[in-house]
């Protein structure tokens, strides 16, 4: 009986509505804000896939500090803002940001690239509230 239930609740929900203003939409609803955005990962290290292979980690940490790596990468540092909506990050010697907006999903955040389609968002499948571990360079030597 729990099943069933479970199953038309399911089948009762509304499709994803398209965020505001978009013509194409993404079907992911609206994006999270810089306050939303800030409040769900702040504290956390999420951990990113792209097509079901882990692509990276961040570790967000307070006052909008960041700590990437793609998997099997050295750790960058970095920051990120609200630009008009999205989420820029910018890392230390790179002098161009990467923005996205990042929406909710079933199994946690999706991030869709600025100016990319919906079939190279990353999508959150993991998080942790440790560090990431950032060894420094030539450690051991």
């Amino acid at each position: 009986m729990r099943v069933l239930f479970l199953i038309l609740t399911l089948l009762a929900q509304p499709a994803f509505a398209d965020p505001p203003g978009t013509a194409t939409g993404s079907g992911l609803g609206a994006a999270l804000s810089a306050p939303e955005f800030n409040a769900y990962a702040t504290g956390k290290t999420l951990i990113y896939a792209a097509d079901g292979a882990v692509w990276g980690s961040e570790q967000y940490l307070s006052g909008h500090r960041v700590l990437w790596a793609f998997t099997g990468q050295p750790c960058e540092y970095g920051t990120w803002y609200d630009d008009a909506g999205a989420i820029c990050f910018l890392y230390e010697g790179k002098p161009d940001p990467n923005c996205w907006h990042f929406y909710h999903g079933a199994q946690g955040l999706i991030a869709q690239f600025v100016g990319g389609n919906a079939s190279n968002a990353l999508s959150e499948v993991g998080q942790s509230a440790e560090p990431m571990n950032c060894p420094g360079p030539k450690v051991g030597v």
